[in-house]
């Protein structure tokens, strides 16, 4: 029997423009194809900050020049971002296995994601997205309705909320893929956020954080595993700092501990952690892998990496 695994790629997997992009995903397929070879049934999720940020200024520009286009919302920009990512990994994933005699369908699903319209997040927007603003365009973005965000010496940029995921929209499709053994793109940046009213599904000015979608998808398909690749190959304790530590194995009450003493960094490790508990919480049988994408092959013959269990 293959053990399910939730796999979620972050922007090292993918790079930072196109051409990276292209180049990218054709080394993330290898790793992700060694876990096919392994005995993992793949359903994959990744970030877009990148991706989304590149077709929010571009859809921007575009109105600035030809005043008879509209801006994209960010729930279009997500879907955009969704769909590009999603094709190249799909495509260069199937290659990958193809070339090893592995026949398996790759499918991406266009997800959406519903979101609380009443989120702290949304009176305080955190997310920096888009081009760089005069003084005078941020003014308009702010009588649109719109967050900006000054940067010091460099202008002014939109910023947009975080909230909280509630309900993965297309969850049944993906765990009908996922129960036939094919391999699953789905989530992607988060998933589209998307507020419910009266069974319409309305997109919201917002990004969802993708460790966070991770950890609620990797929940809901119950996997055996859930595997957060990022940039550094295991997780520490003060990072960055003097007492620098690494850690190889954590329990969910221990990662509480470490959260409370802020040894993991907001923007970056702690949400990871955070994803990781509440999978462990709804399914305790689970484990949880945090290594970077060169070592996951190590880790997952318990070589290199964090593990995170109950």
């Amino acid at each position: 029997m293959e053990k399910k695994a939730v796999v979620s790629l972050g922007h090292q997997a993918l790079g930072y423009t196109t051409m990276e992009q292209r180049d990218a995903v054709k080394v993330t397929a290898t790793a992700l194809a060694d876990l096919v070879e392994a005995g993992y049934q793949l359903t994959i999720t990744h970030s877009n900050g990148p991706q989304i940020s590149m077709i929010h200024k571009a859809m921007t520009e575009l109105r600035r020049i030809y005043i008879d286009y509209t801006p994209a919302p960010m729930c279009v920009c997500s879907a955009m971002s969704q769909g590009y990512v999603g094709y190249d990994i799909q495509n260069s994933l199937r290659a990958e296995l193809l070339g090893r005699g592995i026949s398996k369908t790759v499918s991406t699903i266009l997800t959406q994601v519903t979101v609380d319209p009443y989120d702290e997040a949304f009176y305080e927007p955190t997310k920096i997205i888009g081009r760089y603003m005069s003084k005078e365009d941020a003014e308009i973005e702010l009588k649109k309705g719109n967050y900006v965000k000054e940067i010091p010496g460099k202008g002014f940029r939109r910023a947009v909320a975080a909230p909280k995921p509630i309900k993965i929209v297309e969850i049944d499709a993906i765990r009908a893929l996922s129960d036939v053994g094919q391999v699953v793109i789905a989530c992607g940046g988060g998933g589209i956020p998307v507020i419910e009213q009266n069974h319409i599904l309305k997109g919201a000015s917002a990004v969802i954080e993708k460790d966070s979608i991770a950890g609620k998808l990797a929940g809901e398909l119950k996997a055996d595993r859930l595997i957060i690749l990022t940039s550094v190959p295991c997780v520490y304790k003060g990072f960055g700092t003097d007492q620098e530590e690494s850690v190889r194995e954590l329990t969910v009450a221990e990662a509480k501990a470490y959260i409370g003493e802020k040894q993991f960094g907001e923007g970056n490790m702690l949400p990871k952690i955070e994803a990781a508990i509440a999978y462990l919480e709804a399914c305790p049988e689970g484990k949880v892998l945090i290594t970077s994408l060169e070592c996951v092959n190590a880790a997952v013959k318990g070589k290199a990496g964090t593990l995170i269990h109950s």
